[in-house]
Order: structure tokens, then C-alpha cells, then sequence
């Protein structure tokens, strides 16, 4: 586990594959994390960056984990869940419970965090039935625990085979970059 810096601000990215940079060549410079410590170097803001993404990790794992990476200080919350647990078909209102208690617990740590909460909306082949629970869950989680949002993740990369690995879930180097533009965009604020 890499180790945050005390005299900076100290980002806790902490999510899935997609927080991971699964299936990149170079996850450790390509995933999204790396970009946006990179894009804050050349904007001078300085921080420290732990990229806590878990291949395959759903809310309730999350819940089991959280705790090893609070440890040390964290400032910025940067929560990246739920893909894994839309695609499984768990409960939308347990997702949003989860979700809750993640920021809850990363609060507990420290009073003065900020959370930026990834929003996620399911692939189209993911049946009606269980898209419907889960289109408001990001929206209620951030006005509950008056969180940043970015309303989807994958915005602008979701149905760009250019962007996406052969699987068609993952973004491939060029869709980090466009996801960590996204991300950027709310995260440079919170770092001022």
C-alpha cells in the first residue's frame, strides 16, 4: 500500500476495475488516478494520491476493506462503487446503504473530508427491472451525505468501441484519459 504525505492534500481513490485501471498495459501511470495526479503536478497543486481500486469489489466488500486505508490521513474521498453491484443484481436501496456507511466511516476518520462520489448507470443489456432502482442512488447518496458528483463515470467513453477494451465495459488508455478529464473538472475545486 502506497503512503499518503501528511503535509498535502491526501486523496483515497477507492472503487472497482474502472478506479483500478483493469486491463491497462500501465495502470500505475494510465488508470485515471495517475492521470489526475499527473494533471495536478503540471497545475502545481500538490497532493497524494492512493489508488485503491479492487477488480470485482462491490459495496458490501468495500464495507470489509475501507477501514486497512484509513489508517492514514485522508482528506479528499474520492468513492468510486456499485458497478459490480448493478451488474450482480443486488438490491439498489443496499447500494445506497453502503454507500452511505463508506462516507460515514471515511468521515469518522476525518471531520473536514470532502467525498467525491462516481455515479454509475447500467449497460444497456442490464434488464429495465433492475436499472429502474438504481438510476436515483448516486443523486440521493450525494444530497444525503452533501457529497461532489460526477453523475456517470463513463460518460462520453460508455459506446465508443475507440475508448473501450474488447469487453465493452472497460475503458482501454484513451478512455481513462477522457474519464479522468471528467473527474478533474471536480476534483481541481475541492483541492483549493
Amino acid at each position: 500500500m502506497a503512503y499518503l504525505e501528511p503535509n498535502v492534500k491526501n486523496i483515497l481513490f477507492f472503487g472497482d476495475s474502472l478506479t483500478a485501471g483493469y486491463g491497462l498495459v500501465h495502470p500505475a501511470t494510465q488508470s485515471f488516478p495517475a492521470l489526475i495526479k499527473s494533471e495536478a503536478i503540471r497545475e502545481g497543486l500538490d497532493c497524494s494520491i492512493i489508488n485503491a481500486g479492487l477488480s470485482g469489489d462491490t459495496t458490501a466488500g468495500a464495507l470489509l476493506r475501507l477501514d486497512t486505508f484509513l489508517r492514514k490521513p485522508v482528506d479528499i474521498f474520492v468513492l468510486g462503487l456499485g458497478a459490480n453491484d448493478m451488474i450482480r443484481g443486488y438490491d439498489p436501496s443496499k447500494t445506497r446503504q453502503n454507500l452511505v456507511e463508506l462516507i460515514t466511516r471515511a468521515e469518522g476518520a476525518n471531520k473536514a473530508l470532502k467525498t467525491l462520489l462516481l455515479g454509475m448507470e447500467l449497460p444497456p443489456w442490464v434488464p429495465e427491472s433492475l436499472a429502474g432502482g438504481f438510476r436515483e442512488v448516486y443523486r440521493e447518496v450525494a444530497a444525503i451525505k452533501q457529497a461532489e458528483l460526477v453523475p456517470f463515470l463513463l460518460q462520453d467513453v460508455v459506446g465508443h468501441r475507440e475508448l473501450n477494451l474488447p469487453d465493452g465495459l472497460h475503458p482501454n488508455a484513451a478512455g481513462y484519459r477522457v474519464i479522468a478529464a471528467t473527474v478533474w473538472k471536480k476534483l481541481k475545486p475541492m483541492l483549493k
